[in-house]
Order: C-alpha cells, then structure tokens, then sequence
C-alpha cells in the first residue's frame, strides 16, 4: 500500500480549475479535497503548479518487434512518461507486421515487462486476415488499424470487397490512415516527368496532396455511414477533410470520429525550407490554411483529439535525399510542451488542451477508469510548470533516435512530474524504471 499526496495544485479537469489536494492510494485517486491532512508515503508540494489528466496518445509507432534500430517500447514509453503521455496505443505496421491474434500478444508481453507508460496495441488489418481481426477481444484491444493508402510495410487494404467486409463485419473500432494511393502515384509520376527523380520535399504536401486525403477519408465515411461501423480518421491534415464530420453529437454517441496531430497544429508547408525531411509525415504538413481549419475544427468539436502519430528514424534514413527518407518523426515527449505553447500563444485553452489529449480519448475509445480526475480512477497525472522555459536540444532528447523536429525551440512550460497508475515515474528530469505501466481495459 503506497500513498501520494498531492498539496495545493491547480486541477484542469472536466471544464473547470480549482486549487485542491489529492490523494492517491494503491494506484487510484483516493480523495479530491481542499484541505487534505492525511499521512502519506509521499508529499508533492504544488503549489504553483498545474495538475492535468495524464494525456493519451491514441496513435504512436513504437517500432518494436523489428525496427528496434529507431525505437523500441522502452525507450519511447520513457520519453512519453517525460512528456506527460500516461498512456498509448501502438500501431501495427511493425516487423512482422501485427496481422495474428498471437502476434499482437506478442507485443503486449513486451510492454508488460518494458513500458513505462499505460499500453494498448492496434490489431492490423490486411487484405486477407479478416478472420484474424474478427477474434480481437475489443475488452482489452483498442482496436483495429486499417492503411487506406500506402504508409509503411504491406498492410494496404485496397481490395474494395475487403474494405466493405471489415466495415460490415467488425463490431470495435476501425482507425484508419487515409490516402488515396491511385492519386498519390499520379502525383508522384507528373513530378518525376517534370523534374527527375531528384525531387526537393517541398512538393512531399503536393504529391500527398489535400485531394488524396479527401478521396479516402470521404470513402472511410462512407463505409461507416453504410455499415454503421465505429469509424475513427487518424491525422486529418486538411482543410477540406474538416466538414467531413459533425459537432452536432455527444462525443459518446458519435460512431465517426477524428483525429488531429501536433505536427500539423503547429507546422506548415513554409517550415519544409529549414525544417526538409524532419517534417516529412504522412498525410503531409500542408499550407497555414490547412493548419488553420484543422485548429478551428479541433476547438469547435469536429476533431475530437489531439495525437502525435510519433513515428521515429534515424537520423541517417532522414538526412537521406526526399524520396528515399522515410516518413514520420519523434512527438511524445515534446507534444504536451508544444500543445502548451500554443495555450501561451492564446490559440487554444487549458481546459480544451486536457480535453483533446485526455478526457475525449478515454471516451471516444471507452476506456476504463482514465483520462479524467476523478475518485476512483486510476491516477495518471501530470504536474506541468507553466512559467518554466527550456529549449529542445540533444542534450535532453530521450528518444532512441536522438533528434527531434522541436530542436532549438524554447517552450514555456515544463512537466515537472508524471504520475503513472499511482506511481511518481518522472519527477523533476528523473524517470523511476523498474514499474510498468498496466495494460488499458475497455468499456463495451
């Protein structure tokens, strides 16, 4: 039996901020009270400080079994702990890809023993393991991860009686990327005519292009509508895509959803001059309209979260010319700090930064006893210093690959401590290693 308790933070929580204590006791948020004089293992003076719902990040790519080189689920749990990311959920386009009921246990058993944060792991979908996917137990799962257009690997699904099939017949969730490949290639050839194939990344958000985007994701809806599947659309990086979805429903209720990532909340095409292939993503970074109507769909609940899609390379694969340099880069342990920033910037408030990034994702994706301050929930915290600058250098990158887009940025807000189903795992630059994170349950 452990005890922690929390003196006189400033909560952001459900709408509101208010001055309390906490306690925490074996894990779970045993008492929310203003004067709090209980005994306990551990005191954390914060006053002055910020207390949030540990942020989940319903999308990262953690690279383990197989692409260990760039990241594994240790190293990058540790950087989301020190960036205030309490839990994740991992996509499938490892090596081998997460295809098997067996394979996806696979990673879990990795997490159990090595993941400092909260885990959950996507079940992938390809063009023939429907059965598969049909067996995920959707009490433990998160949910099952659909490639509509080319990324990584080979787990396009462009079969149309194979996307009709997974919509009508899965009773979880489908998070889906959403690309048109056919308009992609097009895009890719003209350029390739025009200029060779020594192609500068500026032209990456016109050859992945707004239109690309837009066929799929309107596809995707379209199938949900059709089958009344739970659809959700990861990274929407476009204006257009946008009015694809509604604010007139609970977030409850919804059965589509979406996703915006901090990259294209803060990024756009005229960072491709100094920024070049640390800021290649797909779907990519587009124009500051884009970047503008993806803010503004966010604030007025067409987006119902913020992720990262933290997907990292080596240094060497970036610095690689454009077509060669694989897409992605590092986000956990920078998302809540630039997320803050844009708060400092007056673009978005606490209360909806903590919405996006914790209490919709627990909702959205039903899950247990997270994502919110509440007696008898888990206690996965984050104590956040607001007047606190620190710039992004080597120096106190903890992602395996080293780098990070944010380098030589200052942000004005620090995490100072992290707290993990009840246990203090980052306290003022430490990590505590030796305690995992807990595997994430649903509510179905």
């Amino acid at each position: 039996m452990s005890t922690i308790l929390i003196k006189s933070a400033t909560v952001v929580n459900e709408g509101r901020q208010y001055v309390t204590d906490i306690l925490v006791k074996d894990g779970f948020i045993e008492r929310i009270d203003s004067n709090i004089d209980s005994p306990a293992d551990e005191v954390i003076n914060a006053e002055g400080l910020h207390l949030l719902p540990g942020c989940i990040d319903d999308q990262v790519h953690f690279r383990e079994p197989g692409l260990t080189h760039k990241a594994n689920i240790h190293s990058e749990s540790r950087a989301a702990v020190a960036g205030g990311i309490t839990s994740f959920m991992e996509m499938p386009n490892t090596v081998p890809n997460t295809l098997t009921q067996q394979l996806l246990e696979d990673k879990y058993e990795i997490a159990s023993r090595n993941s400092l944060a909260n885990y959950s792991f996507f079940m992938g979908a390809s063009n023939d393991n429907l059965e598969e996917v049909l067996r995920t137990d959707a009490a433990n799962v998160c949910g099952v991860k659909v490639f509509m257009g080319s990324s990584t690997g080979n787990m396009l699904v462009d079969n149309p009686r194979t996307l009709d099939n997974l919509f009508a017949q899965s009773p979880m969730l489908i998070a889906v990327h959403c690309e048109d490949e056919a308009t992609i290639k097009s895009n890719l050839n003209h350029y390739k005519q025009l200029l060779g194939d020594n192609l500068p990344v500026k032209l990456h958000p016109k050859i992945r292009s707004a239109e690309a985007c837009y066929l799929s994701s309107s596809l995707a809806v379209e199938l949900a509508k059709k089958h009344n599947t739970r659809l959700h659309i990861l990274h929407i990086s476009t204006a257009l895509e946008t009015h694809l979805f509604t604010n007139k429903i609970p977030l409850q209720d919804k059965r589509i959803t979406a996703e915006a990532c901090v990259h294209h909340l803060w990024f756009s095409d005229a960072d491709y001059e100094t920024k070049g292939n640390f800021i290649k993503w797909n779907p990519a970074v587009k124009t500051a309209q884009d970047r503008e109507a993806v803010l503004q769909a966010v604030l007025d609940g067409r987006i119902d979260v913020i992720a990262t899609d933290h997907a990292p390379h080596t240094l060497e694969e970036k610095e690689q010319p454009y077509l060669q340099a694989p897409s992605g880069g590092p986000l956990v342990q920078h998302a809540l700090p630039a997320m803050l920033e844009l708060y400092h910037h007056g673009k978005i408030t606490l209360e909806q930064i903590v919405e996006k990034m914790a209490h919709n994702v627990a909702t959205l994706f039903r899950i247990d006893k997270r994502g919110y301050i509440r007696e008898g929930y888990w206690a996965d915290l984050v104590l956040v210093n607001l007047n606190k600058p620190w710039n992004v250098n080597k120096s106190n990158i903890l992602y395996h690959c080293g780098w990070s887009p944010f380098e030589g940025t200052t942000f004005r807000s620090q995490i100072a401590y992290t707290l993990v189903s009840g246990n203090i795992a980052y306290a003022h630059g430490s990590l505590t290693e030796g305690k995992a994170g807990k595997r994430l349950n649903f509510n179905h």
